[in-house]
């Protein structure tokens, strides 16, 4: 009897399949690490853009705390980013070329275009907004291809979703060229003007998600007793502090170092969050990144357009507004963000969130 005639056998293969399978489980910690790294990004912008250009006059030094607290996190913002970036990429890295360009690199590459010149058009209005804005035709060109402006962070995950499928034969050789690369941009031993630097520095942890979605030691990280999740923290706290008390920031392979340590901290943190019954909630905002990433500066740029004439005078005495300003700022402009996504998708402008072409889900797009 041909074997296509044969009835199916209702035994499960006994044989376990000795392929590895590359796909990351969606945990929950995963996405409260994207929850608080979007947040953390919105708070560095509110921070150095807005509230320590205001006139704060409250006679302790809480300005100045926001303003370190700010430069403390920056090996846990972005590297924890692009690891969990890398981390949910894993499964498509995997796919052939062609399918990698049309759903993964293409999208982002459109993403990156269509909100750069948004950006350049909306932020016009606000001439006085500390960012890089194109002011020509030339600029423009600049920004979309060697020196990326605000939206660095998309083009830099075309980029590097193009990378990990080109050296998936060669990870470890990949990773440790990308490891030389940040060190090497990080030290300013390349020329880095505007957000260039992420761009090279940041492939590392890319590439290195990609690869711990293969490895169980990420997950039991996020797993760890409360001794080793203090532990870590306060590893990364020693060092960190000592990276800004030295200014060692321009020493060779310190930022790399500072952004595993970063990483190890932001895992192990984000762990503990998510048993916490906040844990859904800053899950949830991880699973939407996309709309706060790319509407958030505008927001800021027009907070700030209004706060410099409302923080005077007595306001600007005020301790209790002067320490919670940033905080406050940061918790609006990310419910503003949510909020205009739903209206933009109800809308019928959801291409504005995802490329035309894919039927991508919301969370994918996120």
């Amino acid at each position: 009897m041909p074997e296509s005639s044969l009835p199916p056998d209702p035994r499960p293969d006994p044989r376990p399949d000795p392929r590895p399978d590359p796909r990351p489980a969606r945990q929950q910690w995963a996405d409260v690490a994207k929850g608080v790294c979007i947040v953390l990004v919105v708070l560095w912008h509110v921070t150095r853009k807005d509230y320590l250009a205001l006139p704060w006059d409250v006679g302790v030094p809480v300005t100045g705390a926001w303003g370190r607290a700010s430069e403390l996190l920056l090996p846990v913002r972005m590297p924890l980013f692009f690891l969990i970036s890398g981390l949910f990429a894993a499964r498509q890295v995997e796919r052939p070329w062609p399918e990698v360009w049309r759903r993964r690199v293409a999208p982002l590459a459109y993403l990156f275009v269509l909100w750069t010149l948004v950006h350049t058009l909306v932020l016009q209005a606000t001439p006085g907004f500390d960012t890089a804005i194109a002011d020509g035709p030339r600029a423009l060109l600049v920004q979309l291809t060697v020196t990326p402006g605000n939206l660095w962070y998309l083009l830099a995950l075309a980029l590097y979703v193009a990378v990990a499928r080109a050296t998936r034969s060669a990870p470890h050789w990949a990773l440790a060229g990308a490891l030389v690369l940040s060190a090497v941009a990080s030290a300013g031993l390349v020329p880095t003007p505007g957000n260039r630097a992420g761009l090279l520095v940041n492939l590392v942890w890319f590439l290195l998600g990609a690869r711990a979605a293969r490895l169980p030691a990420v997950g039991r990280l996020s797993r760890a007793r409360p001794w080793v999740v203090a532990g870590v923290v306060a590893a990364f706290a020693v060092a960190a502090g000592l990276w800004q008390a030295l200014d060692a920031d321009a020493w060779f392979g310190v930022r790399p170092l500072l952004g595993l340590l970063g990483i190890l901290a932001g895992v192990a943190a984000a762990g503990v969050l998510a048993r916490t019954p906040v844990g859904p909630a800053v899950a949830a905002l991880g699973r939407r990144t996309l709309p706060i990433y790319v509407l958030h500066l505008p927001l800021v740029a027009l907070v700030h357009a209004t706060s410099g004439r409302v923080v005077t005078d007595g306001v600007a005495r005020s301790l209790p507004l002067a320490a919670l300003y940033p905080v406050l700022v940061t918790a609006a402009v990310v419910l503003v963000c949510l909020a205009l996504q739903r209206l933009l998708e109800a809308v019928g402008a959801r291409w504005l969130f995802a490329a035309p072409w894919v039927g991508l889900s919301r969370r994918e797009s996120a």
